[in-house]
């Protein structure tokens, strides 16, 4: 092995290995698991996500760029699964009466029964693949260790 030096990576040791890899494959595993049970309801996870974003926003409407925000998607991203949300009826976009470039993404009543039929399955799919594995003291750990990962991701992203 190379000399350490300025430079050089940190490797990670065994223990901080094992736990970045538990973390990677759960996490993807249990993304698609989730994206599987969503699948009868012909919804993924980021429709899912999107969804109930406007569910929660004022009037179920929401800038393009604020709901590429919350819901973790680059505008690139977002801007594809709002064609292919729009095709299935369950949102539409509408222009900002304020800003010309800018636009609403609004959900619709058919997105509003999509998202209220497929909440109940999801919940259920949440709880019995993650949260019933958790204790209550897990489940605040896991709060707070997530809570200071993603703060410092978010530091990061502004500095840049």
């Amino acid at each position: 092995m190379a000399r350490q030096n300025a430079t050089s990576p940190r490797w990670l040791n065994a223990a901080e290995m094992k736990a970045w890899r538990r973390y990677i494959v759960a996490s993807r595993r249990l993304l698609e698991a989730l994206d599987l049970d969503l699948a009868h309801h012909e919804l993924s996870m980021a429709d899912y996500e999107i969804l109930a974003q406007l569910s929660d926003a004022p009037e179920r409407r929401m800038r393009m760029s604020e709901l590429a925000d919350v819901a973790m998607l680059s505008r690139s991203r977002l801007s594809h699964r709002m064609k292919v949300m729009e095709k299935a009826g369950w949102v539409k976009r509408e222009a900002c009466p304020i800003d010309k470039r800018g636009y609403f993404a609004v959900m619709t009543a058919k997105g509003w029964k999509a998202i209220v039929a497929a909440a109940p399955d999801h919940v259920d799919s949440v709880r019995s693949r993650f949260v019933d594995h958790l204790s209550k003291g897990d489940q605040a750990a896991l709060a707070e260790i997530f809570e200071r990962v993603s703060e410092s991701l978010r530091k990061d992203l502004k500095d840049k």
